[in-house]
């Protein structure tokens, strides 16, 4: 009886442990696993782990290895500082990773680390050539004067710029001059030779800023080339256009040729099949439409000939890799509210290639982020869903299966009490089927009422599928005790091409038709309280929730908008990408052949209308939507008399990067809704 007992108080301490729930602090507690590589052998996966630091509000990053049967993981690096792997030589299996900006190495993989190089202003996007005589990096050149410290040698004290042209600014950075350029160096047991510049004089980035990385600069496998990605356009030019080429650098000769001069749109993500007898990289069409189809386009090094292997399919691809042999390759690609792998089987001859020799390998309700690379048999991957991190897993391309590596965060999981997360289908406006996610609280009881919020995905032509983020996180959203409604509605990949692109010039038309769609099925189920629904959303979403404001006719009692479009006009006059703004609402404010964008679509228009208590969060180093849209809107609000709250955040881009910075975001995110929103669960 005794023994009876103890069981039963084993088991409700553990009940207990499992009814936690995820809080912002806990949130950020968890460690962000990132791969690396796989191990020349193909025994070994090696990963990276950050962990946050509240107090000194920043993260810091250690190398990991964990073999790929599975089993314990290794930690190889713990110096101050994040860790990146550039090289694991075969033979003897020192492992070379990049630190602060220098070379660092671990002789075996394992010991104390040595310093290797010594570089004055740092290397960055370090490769290795495949013979290793040469590194390959980037770094930062200035090519014009911009500065009135350069135009003005004398007025050292003055801080001004001059600008003739666009881009004067992008993302989050005003445009200083300086430009990212692509270097080569001879290298010998950590000393670098002479950098040489391949785009000397030029004033064009490689990467492409603000998100290229490594891959888009490669070497050929006879290292005697180097490829790179870039858009050769300044000023205006460059503002209106998405056409990026991919250029080949010949060490020998020093002559640059433009491979891709053909294409007008995104031509990115070279990369050579083992043996150089084919280059394959990403390509859309369209010059000005970053939301594109990515297809995957291989070129035949030997004839010359390239070969477009997506054209028969409807959807888009993320990233992609190599098989070994060279017969297959792997990608990634959204497909019904997930991200997912497909497998391309190659023939000998390409000209026989067809569509049905795309198949899709991976199913189920998560996301498969990223393929790190092959071991053996097998792929490894980044996967996650809506209540669970990234990790690492193994797969196995012919069934399918996966099995997780990396346990990073199973200990804290372990006490959570998860979200039910279920798909649901709605019919649209216009009759065709919307897909929703809906994320449920923790412990669901469909006999209780919830208040239930309308979550906008940006983009607007971003994928909603199992994303797992430290910001928008639904899995904390839901355990603070509300039903989320996510649609993928117009514009969103996954859909099918024709899906994706109905967004583009009606903003503020069928995908906000399908929003209301989306929340008005899910409020008929007698566990949503429909006196307390809300509309939450960033960007695209946050323009989503503006229009909402004066279109929702009482359906949602708050809002909470993050970096939204307000004023469709003064926004085309401060953005930076210009394509975007001319390929989303078809052309510019003073042009009469796209009212409906300034006029029906643009939610300073409905200020008349709007009555709802609004949450505002406006970044101040935002250069995509500008200040000036929070605040114009927030002004509104607070000149109607309207319940209304700014949440200024001076020193954020588009996004909450710093952490103490996302802890009062969420804060103020969750005290609002308590505010507006009863959630007293009947």
């Amino acid at each position: 009886m005794k023994k009876i007992l103890i069981l039963a108080g084993v088991f409700a301490v553990t009940m207990a442990q499992a009814q936690q729930r995820m809080t912002p602090e806990l949130l950020w507690k968890l460690g962000r696993v990132s791969a690396e590589t796989v191990t020349p052998d193909g025994k070994s996966v090696l990963y990276g782990v950050t962990y946050i630091n509240m107090d000194e509000n920043s993260g810091e990053r250690n190398l990991y290895a964990i073999p790929v049967t599975g089993g314990q993981p290794t930690q190889i690096t713990s110096t101050k500082g994040g860790e990146s792997v550039v090289h694991i030589d075969k033979t003897t299996g020192n492992i070379v990773y990049l630190h602060k900006g220098q070379l660092w190495q671990l002789t075996g993989g394992k010991g104390e680390p040595k310093q290797l190089t010594n570089v004055q202003g740092g290397l960055s996007n370090v490769r290795f050539s495949p013979d290793g005589k040469h590194l390959l990096f980037s770094r930062e050149v200035e090519v014009k004067e911009v500065h009135s410290t350069d135009k003005y040698p004398e007025l050292k004290k003055s801080d001004a710029y001059v600008y003739d042209d666009l881009n004067y600014r992008h993302w989050d950075t005003w445009e200083d001059g300086k430009f990212q350029h692509v270097f080569f160096a001879p290298y010998a047991d950590g000393k670098v030779g002479t950098p040489v510049d391949i785009m000397p004089g030029e004033p064009y980035d490689t990467p492409q800023m603000p998100f290229g990385g490594k891959e888009d600069m490669i070497w050929t496998p006879d290292s005697k080339a180097i490829l790179y990605v870039s858009k050769k356009k300044y000023g205006k030019e460059y503002a209106v256009s998405t056409n990026t080429d991919i250029y080949r650098f010949d060490i020998a000769s020093r002559k640059t040729t433009n491979l891709t001069e053909d294409n007008k749109g995104y031509d990115t993500q070279p990369l050579y099949s083992a043996d150089g007898s084919k280059l394959a990289w990403l390509q859309m069409d369209e010059d000005g439409n970053e939301a594109d189809q990515n297809e995957l386009i291989i070129l035949d090094t030997n004839s010359g000939k390239k070969y477009n292997l997506t054209k028969d399919w409807d959807e888009t691809i993320n990233s992609f890799e190599w098989s070994h042999d060279g017969k297959k390759i792997w990608f990634v690609a959204p497909t019904k509210g997930t991200i997912q792998v497909f497998d391309v089987s190659l023939p000998k001859n390409l000209d026989k290639f067809a569509a049905k020799s795309i198949k899709q390998v991976t199913k189920g309700q998560f996301d498969v982020n990223g393929i790190v690379g092959q071991a053996g048999n097998n792929l490894i991957v980044s996967r996650n869903d809506m209540n669970h991190a990234p990790e690492l897993y193994r797969l196995e391309p012919k069934s399918g299966k996966l099995t997780q590596l990396t346990k990073v965060n199973d200990e804290v999981y372990s006490k959570l009490a998860m979200s039910k997360v279920e798909p649901r289908i709605t019919k649209a406006s216009d009759g065709k089927d919307l897909f929703s996610w809906v994320v449920y609280p923790p412990n669901f009881d469909p006999n209780k009422k919830y208040p239930t919020l309308l979550y906008c995905q940006g983009g607007p032509q971003s994928a909603l599928t199992q994303f797992y983020s430290y910001r928008w996180n639904l899995q904390l959203i839901a355990a603070q005790g509300y039903i989320v409604v996510a649609p993928n509605r117009r514009g969103m990949p996954g859909h099918g091409e024709e899906w994706n692109r109905q967004i583009s010039g009606d903003w503020g038309g069928q995908p906000i038709r399908d929003y209301l769609s989306a929340i008005d099925d899910v409020a008929k189920e007698a566990y949503v309280d429909k006196d307390n629904l809300g509309a939450i959303g960033a960007s695209y979403g946050g323009y989503s929730v503006f229009m909402l404001a004066g279109l929702h006719e009482g359906r949602f009692k708050t809002f909470i908008a993050h970096d939204g479009l307000f004023d469709m006009r003064s926004w085309y006059g401060t953005t930076e990408e210009m394509f975007f703004a001319n390929n989303e609402l078809k052309g510019p404010y003073w042009d009469t052949k796209s009212p409906q964008s300034y006029k029906e679509f643009n939610p300073s228009e409905y200020a008349s209308k709007w009555d709802t208590p609004i949450l505002i969060v406006q970044g101040g180093q935002d250069f995509r939507v500008g200040i000036e849209q929070g605040l114009q809107a927030f002004q509104l609000a607070q000149l109607k008399g309207i319940k209304s709250r700014l949440l200024y955040l001076p020193d954020e881009n588009h996004w909450v990067l710093q952490p103490q910075n996302a802890i009062v975001w969420q804060s103020e995110f969750f005290k609002w809704l308590d505010e507006t929103l009863n959630k007293e669960v009947n």
